[in-house]
Formats: structure tokens, sequence, C-alpha cells
């Protein structure tokens, strides 16, 4: 039998999972938005060195007699109060200057939009890396816990349960108090007290829970699917079948909780650091710069509003964004972080 030519037409190329989500992704508006939004505020962070150096000041610095040129008029940074008895000083407010105390100084004379920058920059930094802590053990509690079973099973869920009974703030801020003073040794791991990793431990953690108990559930589900059952059944090691079989699979789970809990890192963060348990000085964080600010509400409201906004943007960008991963890369999850 003869074919015409030009009477066949090319078979079109079916798209892979993951173009298929990258594509789902893109559609949605908001999702995508919530992703510049959160890229701009990480490239802004970056740029804390480069902005500081442009506008000569050191925001770890207290710079109590410093004096900024703004209209062609010489002020002083630190203003003498006009309140009560004219006691004291008042920093000086925002003058809409990038580069010039855009945002006002605090109560030592630094400039809060370096600091604002600097801050987020630990802020965005304890938070990834406490989403990698986090996911990291998780995932590893939630592969054996649903994977081996029986014993091993048994003694993960009652850990998991543990930490679990613990409200996440009481327990982090428990940690916190215990080991800011002194650090954490664990033999061949030693943090400082004053090391950005020590909150970043804690943080990581307390989340472990959270995101090790959903695992555990898809690992169990699919350890009971066919593919599973006949790697097993043809003598596959174990871990041959977790990392080629299983992982890839609740790969999708864990992709989705990253900017979860990068957002519930953050706020935990903040918190934390806002009550002097988390970032310790000369650091800082958006929660230490809040905590700043706290005396200077009526006279200086933007030295804690600033950092305030920071976080309600990024942490609303991020669970915009977690919301679109979820849809895209499976509609039907129904991925929930539990009680917080």
């Amino acid at each position: 039998m003869t074919v015409a030519s030009g009477t066949l037409s090319a078979t079109p190329k079916s798209r892979g999972p993951w173009a298929t989500a990258l594509r789902r992704l893109l559609r949605d508006r908001a999702a995508v938005f919530a992703l510049f939004i959160f890229v701009l505020i990480v490239v802004l962070c970056l740029l804390a060195p480069v902005y500081a150096a442009w506008a000569n000041t050191d925001p770890f610095t207290s710079t109590l007699d410093a004096v900024v040129h703004i209209n062609g008029q010489d002020v002083p940074v630190m203003e003498q109060s006009t309140e009560g008895l004219g006691l004291g000083y008042t920093p000086i407010g925002p003058t809409w200057q990038i580069g010039n105390y855009f945002l006002g100084a605090d109560n030592q004379g630094r400039d809060v939009m370096a600091r604002l920058l600097y801050g987020g920059l630990n802020s965005l930094l304890i938070a990834g890396m406490a989403t990698v802590v986090t996911l990291f053990f998780a995932t590893l509690l939630g592969l054996a816990a649903g994977f081996f079973g029986g014993i091993i099973d048994t003694l993960i869920s009652r850990f998991l349960d543990i930490l679990w009974a613990f409200p996440v703030y009481l327990l982090a801020i428990s940690l916190s108090i215990v080991l800011i003073a002194q650090g954490l040794n664990l033999g061949i791991i030693t943090i400082e007290s004053g090391s950005l990793w020590l909150p970043i431990f804690i943080i990581g953690v307390v989340y472990v829970p959270y995101v090790a108990r959903p695992i555990r559930g898809q690992v169990l589900a699919l350890r009971e699917s066919d593919f599973v059952l006949a790697a097993i059944g043809l003598g596959v090691p174990s871990y041959r079948i977790l990392l080629r079989d299983i992982l890839p699979n609740v790969s999708t789970t864990l992709i989705v909780f990253v900017p979860i809990m990068m957002a519930l890192n953050m706020i935990t963060e903040s918190a934390l650091s806002f009550l002097s348990i988390g970032v310790q000085p000369p650091d800082a964080s958006w929660g230490t710069i809040i905590q700043d600010g706290q005396n200077l509400l009526y006279t200086r409201p933007m030295v804690a509003l600033a950092p305030g906004i920071a976080i309600v943007i990024t942490v609303l960008a991020l669970n915009v964004l977690g919301d679109g991963l979820r849809d895209a890369l499976d509609p039907r999850s129904k991925i929930r972080i539990g009680r917080s």
C-alpha cells in the first residue's frame, strides 16, 4: 500500500510533566507577579552593600553627630527634642532622597534604608536556609517512616508526635532562650551563640513535623503502588527504589513546600528577633529593626513600619507563589501545613 506524499501530518510532540507545569504556572498571572515581586526584593537586598557604599553610610555603626545635606542646608541626623522639657534627641525623619537617609534614621543615627536592605538579606538567608534544613530532615524521616514501616515508622512517628505536641512558637522560643547564651555543641558541629546558623537550625527543626507527616503519608501510598511492588519483587535494593522511584514522585510536594515554608520561617525569624532571641547584634534583620523602632512609633514611625511592610509584601508574595506552584504541579493536591 502506498501513501500519497503530504497526506501524513507530523505527530505533535507531547510535553513532559515539568514543561506542562511551567506552562500552567506562566498562565497564572498572580503567581507570576508574586514571583516577580519576590525576585525584586531579593535583588534589592543583595544590593545592600552597593547602596551602603553609594550612600557613604555604615548601617551598623552609631552616627549620633552626623550631618546630612538636605535642600542646600546641613541638618543634624539627631535633632534636639522639641517635646516636653526638650530633653534627648529625635532622629531625622525620611528625606525621600535615595542615598541620603531615604527612610530617616533610627535612635542611633543609622540609615534605616541601608539597615532595611541588610536586614532583609539576613531575613531571606535565614528563611531560605531554614527551609533547606526543614525539607532535608523531613524528607529523610518521611521516606524512612513511610517506606520501611514497622518499628522504624513507630519510632519516627512518635518522635514527630512529640515535636508536634509543642506549639511551634513556644518550642522555638524555648530553644532560642536555652541556646542563645551558650550556642550549640553537637560534637563535630559547633554553632556559636551569635551565629546566624543558630536561628537557622532552631527554625528549621521546629517545622520538621509539619512537612515530614505529609511526606510520610505520600510515601505510604507509593509503597503499595504497582511499580514499587514490582521493584521490590525483582530484588532492587531499597536505596535505589527510594532514590529512583519514590523520591521523584514526592519532589513536586517538596517544591510546593519551599515558598510556603519560607514564608512561615520568615515570620518566625522576625518574631524571635523582635524578642531579642533571634538575630543578635551587630547583625540585623527585619525583626530587629522593628524592635529598634518600637520606641519611635509616635515620632518616627517609618523605622518600624518599613520592615513590617517588607515582611507583609514578601510573605504575601511567597504564599501566592506557593498556591500557584501547587496548582501548576498538581491541581488535585490539597497540601496544607496544618496547625501552626
